[in-house]
């Protein structure tokens, strides 16, 4: 009776080992209109933040122009969010946008689009 037991705690084992490593793998549903497409674009950001303001410099290395914009989330919950107005970075060209915050600045990321 001892075998049966081991051997079923084993088989057990086994399951559960390969059910959780199936459910470790990635499913991506990606709808075939929104997958990337093979053009590269997107400047790249580079954002510092110094005390109140948040300053990013972006880069488009690339021939489409990007519309990039700052947005800036403020640490106080009484501070007002801002984002910034679009500007087109064109091709091999670098823009600088600001933001700031009354106190300190919780959370920055920029914004992309493709421009026209």
């Amino acid at each position: 009776m001892r075998l049966s037991r081991r051997t079923a705690s084993v088989s057990f084992a086994v399951a559960l080992v390969l059910t959780l490593a199936y459910e470790a793998v990635p499913h991506a549903r990606v709808p075939v209109g929104e997958r990337e497409s093979a053009d590269p674009f997107g400047a790249a950001c580079r954002i510092r933040v110094t005390g109140s303001r948040a300053t990013a410099y972006c880069h488009n290395p690339y021939p489409e122009p990007d519309r990039v914009s700052l947005h800036v989330e403020c640490a106080r919950w009484w501070d007002i969010d801002t984002d910034s107005s679009p500007i087109e970075a064109g091709p091999a060209q670098t823009v600088r946008l600001t933001g700031r915050c009354w106190k300190e600045v919780g959370d920055v990321w920029v914004g992309h689009r493709r421009g026209s």
